[in-house]
């Protein structure tokens, strides 16, 4: 998902999505680590879609 879609995003449904995505990246690092996927890349993808989500909600909460 792209930044400007994310900004669209209430804190809320930020928040619900970043369990999701670290959810996501913690069943992809074991599923690497037990050998059952080999795709690195999708492990960096989770970690900047993290890093954005977390970015927007930092931004959000120092504007309060």
């Amino acid at each position: 998902m792209d930044i400007q879609a994310l900004r669209k995003l209430k804190a809320d449904e930020l928040t619900t999505r970043l369990r999701e995505k670290r959810s996501e990246l913690s069943t992809h690092i074991a599923d690497l680590k037990m050998g059952k996927d080999n795709n690195s890349a999708k492990i960096k993808e989770l970690k900047k879609e993290i890093a954005k989500i977390l970015t927007l909600l930092n931004s959000e909460n120092s504007n309060n």
